[in-house]
């Protein structure tokens, strides 16, 4: 038995070579495609054709008899590395007669990543921090592009204090709430004015199948290449009015974080042990959790910004603490059949999404599960 199972191993073993030398070939394939991306400008990510592709394969992993899951979790992840790869390579600058960019908060994590970028597309880029703020003057008297990555709650305060930026330069913000911000680089800047919203942690270090939404301030035409090179980077647009962008990021954002944030606060109050929640947790909940201690692993002021920015926000939370109440009373009541009937309720409306989040949802558990030690 040992022998024979030594022998199988062997085969194994050699195949797994030869897997290696193909995906070495695969990789050197991508990089060559990567050039030829580079030189016309050509997004590195391709959603029509990664979707094809991975559809066709799908199909004929089923026909010689191969789960598709499987094929499908390799690609992808062989699709990820691609993306790492091609992220430091450099990229096609589209607009060439740009004058220097200046990122004001540069030296933070989301200014960095900017500057990253901008940099790897031939951009000529120079930083304005908290430290440099005697030099305003003379690092924007030339500025073709003023991009604001700071703090929220200093967000407004900066765009007010900027000194006169010449008449074409392009001024944009990165913060995650958008209408007071726009409005604020509407009133102190007569020329182009752009609203980003980049919805991803800078710790991501690519802009690779990351959504980025924008709102448009002033002037579209005098910017819209930029939107472009943020796409040439790998970044999805979404296109949308400040005011519906802030009513959905109280939820998307605001209400969500606030959630997690009594969450741990009632564990620490609870003082459980996480190692045995670790333990005890199936995938969903152990993702769960990892999301819970994700957000006390970061800057508490962002967190701080993003639920205080309106009193919008307070409402919704407000009205999510009511409804909250209103469930206790059915498990005080014992009302099980209320409860099934609510139940109900919200599976009608979420409608086909709610077998559609399901079936996304596996994927991500079965990493969960693979992850786990």
């Amino acid at each position: 038995m040992v022998v024979k199972l030594t022998l199988l191993r062997n085969q194994i073993d050699q195949i797994d070579k030869i897997l290696l030398k193909l995906l070495a070939q695969r990789l050197d394939l991508v990089t060559k495609i990567g050039e030829v991306k580079r030189h016309y400008g050509l997004p590195i990510y391709d959603r029509e054709r990664e979707a094809s592709m991975l559809a066709l394969r799908r199909k004929e992993a089923q026909i010689i008899g191969i789960s598709p899951d499987l094929i499908e979790d390799v690609l992808r992840r062989l699709m990820r590395e691609s993306y790492t790869l091609e992220n430091n390579k450099g990229f096609k600058m589209l607009c060439p007669t740009l004058r220097s960019v200046v990122i004001v908060g540069g030296r933070g994590h989301m200014g960095r990543l900017f500057k990253k970028m901008l940099t790897l597309s031939g951009y000529k880029v120079r930083i304005l921090d908290k430290n440099d703020w005697d030099q305003s003057e003379k690092l924007l008297i030339n500025a073709g592009m003023v991009i604001i990555s700071v703090p929220i709650h200093l967000t407004e305060k900066i765009i007010y204090n900027l000194p006169k930026l010449p008449k074409d330069c392009i001024l944009v913000d990165l913060a995650s709430v958008k209408y007071r911000p726009l409005q604020a680089m509407l009133a102190v800047h007569t020329g182009p004015v752009l609203g980003l919203h980049p919805m991803f942690a800078p710790d991501s270090g690519s802009f690779a199948k990351q959504l980025v939404v924008w709102c448009n301030g002033r002037k579209l035409e005098c910017y819209q290449w930029f939107l472009n090179q943020i796409q040439v980077w790998g970044a999805r647009l979404h296109r949308i009015n400040a005011v519906e962008h802030d009513t959905n990021m109280a939820f998307i954002q605001a209400l969500r974080h606030f959630t997690t944030f009594v969450y741990g606060l009632h564990l620490t109050a609870e003082d459980v042990n996480i190692d045995q929640l670790l333990a005890l947790s199936s995938p969903i909940y152990r993702l769960e959790l990892i999301m819970i201690g994700r957000l006390f692993a970061q800057d508490p002021q962002l967190y701080a910004d993003i639920i205080m920015a309106s009193e919008n926000n307070l409402s919704l939370i407000k009205r999510y603490y009511n409804r909250f109440g209103e469930a206790i009373s059915l498990l005080e009541q014992g009302d099980k059949q209320n409860f099934i009937n609510s139940f109900q309720h919200i599976e009608k409306w979420f409608g086909d999404y709610a077998k559609r989040f399901l079936l996304e949802s596996r994927s991500m558990l079965r990493l969960a599960n693979d992850n786990r030690e």
